[in-house]
């Protein structure tokens, strides 16, 4: 893997971006301009059935892009992990984020077709307050760990 980062860096670290770019642009995407639109939805059945699409559709574009994240990151900490203390930290640090992430996103991802049910068998209420959690908590959340994991990566790219 060494030898695949040495040869090819710049199209590993470009992926690993372009990724992060998707997942946590998408996140703020949605979260700063689609939620606050579909909360003018007067009709609730249609203000959480609208939410729990558009929450799929982001779900389903970021999935590719967190096992592309993943896999160039194996490539770039394997690459580096026999590098010094503090770039080891930093590593370890960036691989507990991701991993909070990634548990955070798949928590979403069963909390949101669980609503999808919920509201398909007519529970609109019941639909609606387990869905609330994505855009008012985990979505934020995610949009926070991930611009803390963005700015460890830019500083291990520059040690």
């Amino acid at each position: 893997m060494e030898e695949i980062f040495a040869n090819h860096a710049h199209f590993v670290v470009f992926v690993h971006i372009f990724g992060a770019i998707v997942w946590i642009g998408g996140m703020i995407a949605v979260r700063v301009a689609v939620h606050p639109v579909v909360a003018t939805i007067e009709d609730r059945e249609s203000r959480v059935e609208k939410s729990l699409r558009i929450t799929a559709g982001l779900f389903g574009l970021v999935m590719p892009f967190i096992a592309l994240i993943a896999l160039s990151a194996l490539f770039m900490a394997t690459a580096q992990w026999s590098a010094s203390g503090e770039i080891r930290k930093l590593l370890l640090a960036k691989t507990v984020i991701f991993a909070l992430m990634s548990l955070n996103y798949l928590y979403m991802y069963i909390r949101r077709e669980s609503s999808w049910r919920l509201l398909k068998e007519g529970r609109v209420e019941d639909a609606a307050r387990k869905a609330a959690l994505l855009p008012e908590r985990l979505i934020p959340l995610n949009i926070f760990l991930g611009l803390c994991a963005l700015y460890i990566g830019v500083t291990l790219r520059g040690l």
